[in-house]
């Protein structure tokens, strides 16, 4: 399971091979990230079109790295770095290779300045949605993309054009807004965000138009396969399902679903740390799976009590989730219990494959090891989170559902310094709402792969109207990332953080203060424990 691809060795290989197995394809194409605000978005475009993708480090992988894997094609992202000023690194014998490439907006500049093209700072800077003009509209890589449509622009250098270049499309500011030179193509805007309204038509153009793919992750057959195990496996036994309204037990319930008959499946939420929407996602879309809301808040901070490090409450509540599922199972009589655990939940929690080598527990996840009294049903077991989500799609979950921003299964014990107690618990719901509902009247909850609200266990001193005391202070943080094994704290807009602080501490007493996380991964995890 390849997280961020670093070498090409024989045992990386190997993984990649047994991955290509798992997903019924020999092709693999390379994403090498380049620092966009928006690289997860183009991770998630492939992942809707089918294709295996794998995220390169562009410090670290070669040109020989790349002959060796023999990828399909190649996408090159947009970054905040400069061809002028700082060149980010990148291995421009790659380009050499004859191995379709796409470059999105730096990725665009970068190919063309290797090839002699001028790239250099636009008198006007293109930031938001401009009309596209097309110069080409028979290029493969238009197809099927109307001129006139929007595209989204933020970038400060222009390509100017040249004699080499065929230019494709323009933009008022960009005259050479999409191009083109032998196997190189390149687009001066950004295809994977939504204000591109026919991004996905670009990338499906690149990757089975000009790259000749052939293989897409059959999302269908998939998903009809995992019905089928599940409806062999249960027979006419009954099955309770952990569900907490997010992706991963979304699609096991969607699989449920389609694979029992009515009155096979229960699904139990239980409420206590939870996310404030969580419980109106899961009302919305699975209320009709028997559902039970056990509120479990009183169990959950009587296990937490007096615990302080992170890792001691991830134990305590587990023995509640555990003794929870158990008893609703009993009281259901039911053969199984199922959860929506993937490959990595198990991994991290130090199992997945057999080997005789140690691994390393690098969390301890709720849904893994718990040694029920009953058989577990996790018919994710064998997936990443790009592959469940395909699953989704192919049982027809709503898109909302499956790219929701993850949330760890400890929940808000995890976004709480310190002791859990009741108030703290309160504060951090309360805070989250607030949070997450400003990330979505923005427009700004899909740029960042996630984002969270933790109540430390610092003091601040307050003036609120004629009176003063102290309050708590709350810190804030969202990521950019592709697959969170790196990340770069996101740079949310000044005026928003603004907004979003003052409803903070005028909706939440208790708060005095709020900060903003600005740590990467490495050194920082995402989440606070």
């Amino acid at each position: 399971m390849i997280n961020t691809l670093t070498q090409v060795t024989p045992a990386v290989l190997k993984e990649i091979a047994a991955e290509q197995k798992l997903r019924q394809t020999r092709e693999v194409f390379l994403l090498f990230a380049m620092g966009s605000q928006f690289d997860h978005l183009i991770k998630i475009a492939l992942d809707r079109l089918g294709v295996y993708c794998l995220v390169a480090d562009p410090a670290q992988v070669t040109a020989a790295d790349v002959q060796r894997l023999g990828p399909t094609g190649i996408i090159v992202s947009g970054g905040p770095s400069s061809v002028h000023t700082d060149a980010p690194p990148f291995d421009a014998a790659i380009y050499e290779l004859g191995v379709p490439v796409l470059g999105i907006c730096l990725g665009f500049q970068m190919w063309a300045a290797h090839h002699g093209a001028k790239v250099r700072p636009a008198e006007r800077r293109e930031f938001g949605v401009h009309a596209l003009s097309l110069n080409a509209p028979d290029s493969p890589l238009l197809r099927d993309i109307p001129g006139g449509s929007s595209v989204l622009q933020s970038h400060g250098d222009r390509i100017e054009p040249g004699e080499r270049i065929q230019v494709l499309a323009a933009t008022d500011n960009a005259p050479v807004a999409a191009g083109h030179l032998g196997h190189l193509w390149g687009v001066q805007f950004h295809p994977e965000v939504s204000a591109s309204e026919h991004g996905a038509q670009l990338f499906e153009n690149f990757c089975f138009g000009i790259c000749g793919a052939r293989d897409r992750f059959p999302a269908e057959d998939a998903a009809a396969r995992k019905v089928a195990e599940v409806r062999q496996t249960v027979g006419a036994g009954r099955v309770l399902l952990a569900i907490s309204g997010g992706s991963d037990s979304s699609v096991v319930a969607a699989i449920l679903d389609a694979a029992l008959e009515p009155g096979q499946v229960r699904a139990v939420y239980i409420r206590g740390i939870d996310r404030p929407d969580d419980e109106a996602f899961v009302k919305q879309y699975f209320g009709h799976l028997d559902l039970v809301i056990h509120d479990a808040t009183d169990e959950f901070l009587a296990a937490l009590a007096g615990h302080t490090g992170m890792h001691a409450k991830r134990v305590a509540m587990r023995g509640v989730y555990k003794h929870i599922l158990e008893s609703e199972a009993a009281k259901f009589q039911a053969a199984y219990i199922a959860q929506g655990t993937l490959y990595t939940d198990l991994v991290e929690s130090g199992g997945g494959h057999t080997s005789g080598a140690r691994k390393a527990q690098i969390k301890l996840h709720h849904n893994a090891n718990l040694g029920f009294a009953l058989p577990e049903l996790t018919p994710l077991d064998d997936c990443v989170k790009d592959t469940a989500r395909a699953i989704g799609r192919g049982l027809k979950l709503p898109e909302e559902l499956l790219v929701r921003h993850p949330f760890p299964g400890p929940g808000l014990v995890v976004r709480v310094e310190g002791e859990v107690t009741a108030e703290r618990l309160r504060i951090a719901r309360a805070a989250d709402a607030i949070y997450m509902a400003e990330l979505r009247a923005t427009r700004l909850y899909e740029t960042v792969w996630q984002a969270g609200a933790v109540v430390t266990r610092s003091i601040h001193t307050y003036s609120k109207g004629d009176d003063a005391g102290q309050g708590l202070v709350l810190a804030l943080w969202a990521v950019w990332s592709v697959n969170v094994f790196t990340t770069e704290w996101a740079e949310l807009p000044y005026d928003f953080l603004r907004r979003v602080s003052r409803r903070l501490t005028n909706e939440i007493p208790e708060i005095a203060s709020v900060v903003y996380r600005i740590s990467d991964k490495p050194p920082a995890t995402v989440e606070w424990g």
